[in-house]
């Protein structure tokens, strides 16, 4: 998971969770349906890194950014 730049939902909501936060809200705003995750270079395949410089360059523009999360926790 780590080695390929991709945190989960789950790990953060665990991590934050054990810090003493509450998750209050979650969005889909920064989804990105089109990043299946499984490049080669991780997420530093994806613009504006592009790891593998110009290998697979158009496919990955195509995919644009990577999928994001976002979410709200708030601490009692």
């Amino acid at each position: 998971m780590i080695d390929s730049g991709y945190v989960t939902e789950a790990f953060v909501i665990e991590h934050a969770q054990v810090a003493g936060f509450r998750l209050v809200a979650r969005s889909e705003i920064n989804a990105n349906a089109k990043d299946t995750k499984d490049h080669l270079h991780g997420v530093w395949s994806l613009p504006p890194t592009y790891e593998g410089g110009d290998v697979d360059r158009p496919r990955y523009a195509a995919i644009g950014e990577s999928d994001r999360m976002t979410l709200k926790f708030v601490k009692p």
